[in-house]
């Protein structure tokens, strides 16, 4: 675990502060941080789906973790070096060269290591089967942790010692995970890369495409299954009744009849196109779940610039901003064991389902929870600026609002359930609904979502900049955020229904032929 665990604590001792970084330090509106983060987190991801290709098709996922480390170290070490040493000229500009080198190591790093850890399970083994059910979950667990980790030490050491020293500790931990990594070498489970895959999704379009003329598939033709399968490591599929004008890659026809080998673009084994089917399949899910990842990221973005104007002292501590928004992690790490040994043993009483619930009512929980999320925020932020006017503060963006950081727990507490349901939820979907020779491409779409999400985030700040400019303005007193949090709180509940449009006619991996 701890090779996941440290370099989450890397990757989150960056991005939680980022926005604070870019506006204290390099002196950045808070329109264009934001954005910045959203492209930082956005790209990397994108990134991601070239960096599973490379390790699917050719490297394997140990050798593309240790290849994309070495890029990932070499980042972290120069973003180190443009904080406490460039020249204060240079000093924006060796920041953002550091920053896309961070992000070019984590294309490569990010795909590949939670696939290599769900690797290490024998899916023959039933104990090793049901262990895997409740990996994902003690996965996220492990990353939360570091991430709550980065948020409470790290970004503490950046604001109250150095930025330059916060950075080296965040690079210090991905070299201790790097070492942890590469000593266990022996015990591992090594994936065998098998090639392009998308050579064989190819063949099934170019095929189909060739017998288009035949009509559905009835009993009288001839199908053609096959004694290999598509992908490496891969298992033989049943056939499925959905997107069936692939099926007619199957038929058999005096061509290929009167052929002594099979022509691989003209002919296509049933497994290999329930493969295609897969990957089409999981298109809609994905699009679905866009928005839900604009909302989780805000914690990181807006969440801290409000904590920052709040009062922060609890008990005896004063906090720094991002230091209680770690309460996201620290409620999602509690709500780990919640789960797994509370909800899922109650509702497979209910459901007899061997998880509780399936996939899709997992992730369609954790949306719901989104849209309330952002309706609770923007109550909140409506609450905070009008204590702001109440007291003469709204002109002082650097004044402290007499009022308690706590109003922002609830909607913390809230992010913190939607992670543990969609966004584990998300994972483990993308992860087993695509072909067992795509794994890390399964966590590349995941992956990509995420960006996709970030990118999102940006069109919608630019936008609601343009449009309304006073509502996202450096003052944040004297702001609207609270009306950016009902756009966000609206778009969320449509993406919401579409996702339950697109869930109604799932077919899941290995089930009946029929969608249910």
């Amino acid at each position: 675990m701890e090779d996941g665990v440290l370099p989450s604590t890397s990757w989150y001792g960056i991005s939680s502060n980022l926005v604070l970084y870019l506006t204290s330090e390099l002196q950045e509106s808070l329109v264009h941080a934001a954005e910045t983060y959203y492209n930082f987190g956005g790209l990397s991801s994108l990134l991601s789906l070239l960096g599973a290709f490379i390790a699917d098709s050719y490297t394997g996922h140990y050798r593309a973790i240790v290849y994309s480390s070495f890029i990932y170290i070499l980042g972290l070490v120069t973003l180190t070096m443009s904080a406490g040493f460039a020249p204060i000229h240079y000093r924006k500009l060796c920041f953002y060269m550091s920053l896309y080198v961070v992000v070019l190591g984590q294309a490569g790093f990010r795909p590949c290591v939670q696939a290599f850890a769900a690797d290490q399970f024998n899916e023959e083994s039933d104990k090793e089967r049901k262990a895997k059910n409740s990996f994902f979950n003690w996965w996220f667990f492990g990353v939360m942790g570091g991430a709550s980790s980065a948020a409470i030490i790290v970004s503490y050491i950046q604001q109250a010692v150095s930025w330059w020293v916060g950075f080296l500790i965040v690079a210090v931990f991905m070299v201790l995970a790097f070492i942890v990594f590469i000593a266990g070498k022996r015990l591992y489970r090594m994936h065998i890369p098998g090639g392009s895959p998308w050579t064989s999704i190819l063949q099934v379009f170019v095929a189909a495409a060739r017998k288009r003329h035949f009509s559905s598939m009835d009993a009288s033709q001839r199908v053609y299954a096959g004694v290999e399968v598509a992908l490496p490591g891969t298992t033989s599929l049943s056939h499925t009744n959905q997107y069936t004008f692939l099926d007619k890659a199957t038929i058999i026809d005096e061509t290929d009849e009167s052929s002594e080998v099979r022509n691989p673009w003209r002919l296509c084994t049933v497994t290999q196109v329930e493969e295609v089917k897969m990957l089409i399949r999981v298109i809609p899910v994905w699009f679905s779940t866009l928005m839900f990842f604009v909302v989780i990221i805000q914690p990181a973005s807006f969440f801290v610039k409000q904590s920052a104007t709040m009062n922060r002292q609890i008990l005896f501590l004063k906090l720094t901003p991002v230091a209680f928004v770690v309460s996201v992690g620290l409620f999602a790490i509690i709500s780990v064991p919640l789960y797994d040994w509370g909800f899922v043993p109650l509702a497979r009483r209910i459901t007899s389902n061997p998880s509780g619930i399936t996939l899709l009512q997992r992730i369609g929980t954790g949306l719901l929870v989104s849209v309330f999320n952002m309706l609770v925020a923007a109550l909140v932020e409506a609450k905070r600026l009008r204590v702001a006017r109440e007291y003469g503060l709204a002109d002082q963006p650097n004044a402290e609002i007499p009022m308690t950081v706590m109003w922002l727990l609830p909607q913390c507490v809230l992010i913190g359930v939607s992670d543990i349901f969609g966004v584990v939820g998300t994972h483990q979907f993308f992860y087993e609904q695509v072909p067992d020779g795509m794994k890390s491409l399964g966590s590349a779409v995941f992956l990509l979502a995420t960006g996709i999400g970030s990118f999102l985030g940006q069109v919608v700040v630019s936008m609601v900049a343009k449009l309304f400019p006073e509502w996202l303005t450096n003052n944040l007193n004297s702001s609207r955020l609270d009306n950016f949090y009902w756009v966000l709180a609206g778009l969320s509940l449509v993406w919401f229904c579409i996702f339950l449009l697109v869930s109604k006619n799932y077919v899941y991996k290995g089930t009946a032929a029929t969608p249910h």
